[in-house]
């Protein structure tokens, strides 16, 4: 995900997202499981989708909270969020979706090499070897969330007006790690349906050019296009082709201007019962098109709707593999690092067909 500065949190990042959650707290509530808030409503009914063409408002971002919130839905204490839609029986639907045994990871190599959209490169050391030894040893540095390494977010790693997923409160957030939704919850794995969904391919362009807004009309055309179904418990793959961008005209400041999902595009995928999102950027548009609120999409889909979010992945293998077998789902699976209290996990997801 994008937020200035993230680039140099630790693994945990844990001191950033409680800064975060305090700096833009507002009055907050919770009742009946749904965060209530004190900003004042908008003409919009909560059947409505707001514009995408327009600058929203923190009162519409409250509205949509609302309408898409999956607080309490699994129990008071839940810390599994919408994979909890990933049944016994889901996984079997999945792993009956592999017929020709084609696998494609879904990962990005990480990177060592400091560029403009990576700014704080994994550091790869390697410890000095003695003569005779029968082993390399190396160590790993790397700030994960950001805008270069595939990751997968953790529920802990996103608040809205002080709370996290289900109502917790960010003080389960300190110095020694997430005390609530932690990435360890989804030790596990994630094993389910996916659906790709390619949008320069419906615009038959190669990338979407950055700023490019994704609107619902542009998710409602390409369902309709590839004649596919989203189910509940689906991890749905948002292509805007950004890294089949960089490797044309090299590495650019996505953290600035970049391809992605407008905020009124979230009740599409709440409709759709989700249960982990994931796209080639951070998932949001830059610029966001919310006054006052940083990576609305983000806050949505993560503290209301608790769905894990995979950041930067590279779905450009995918992309060409779905089109040559005209298949747009597939088993999806991935396991993260379950580090205790840890805000996310890189991730390597591979989708199998």
């Amino acid at each position: 995900m994008r937020i200035v500065g993230r680039q140099r949190w630790g693994l945990l990042a844990v001191i950033g997202i409680v800064a975060l959650g305090v700096g833009f707290k507002t009055a907050t509530a919770t009742q009946g499981g749904t965060p209530q808030t004190t900003s004042q409503t908008t003409s919009q009914t909560s059947s409505q989708t707001p514009s995408q063409t327009t600058n929203l408002t923190v009162a519409d971002i409250d509205r949509l909270m609302k309408q898409v919130s999956n607080w309490g839905r699994w129990g008071k204490d839940d810390q599994r969020g919408a994979v909890n839609l990933i049944t016994a029986a889901k996984r079997k639907q999945a792993a009956a979706l592999v017929k020709a045994g084609i696998s494609v990871s879904l990962s990005h190599n990480p990177s060592t090499e400091k560029t403009v959209d990576n700014p704080s490169p994994l550091e790869l050391t390697f410890s000095p070897r003695r003569p005779g030894s029968p082993v390399a040893l190396d160590t790993w540095r790397v700030a994960h969330h950001g805008f270069t390494f595939s990751h997968l977010d953790a529920l802990c790693h996103w608040f809205y007006q002080g709370k996290m997923f289900n109502g917790f409160d960010e003080s389960e957030v300190t110095a020694q790690g997430c005390g609530k939704n932690g990435i360890e919850a989804m030790k596990e794995g994630i094993l389910t349906r996916g659906v790709l969904i390619d949008i320069p391919r419906l615009k038959h362009v190669p990338y979407l050019e950055p700023g490019t807004r994704i609107t619902r009309e542009d998710l409602d055309a390409w369902v309709k296009m590839a004649r596919v179904t989203i189910t509940s418990g689906d991890a749905v793959l948002v292509r805007t082709g950004r890294w089949g961008r960089r490797a044309v005209v090299g590495p650019f400041s996505v953290q600035q201007l970049s391809a992605g999902l407008h905020v009124s595009t979230v009740p599409f995928f709440k409709e759709h019962d989700v249960a982990v999102m994931g796209s080639d950027v951070g998932l949001d548009v830059t610029p966001f098109g919310v006054d006052g609120v940083v990576n609305p999409v983000h806050t949505l889909v993560i503290a209301g709707m608790g769905v894990a979010v995979l950041d930067n992945a590279d779905l450009e293998s995918l992309a060409e593999t779905a089109a040559r077998l005209n298949r747009w789902e597939f088993m999806f699976s991935g396991a993260p690092i379950p580090v205790t209290g840890a805000s996310g996990s890189l991730l390597n997801a591979i989708a199998t067909f």
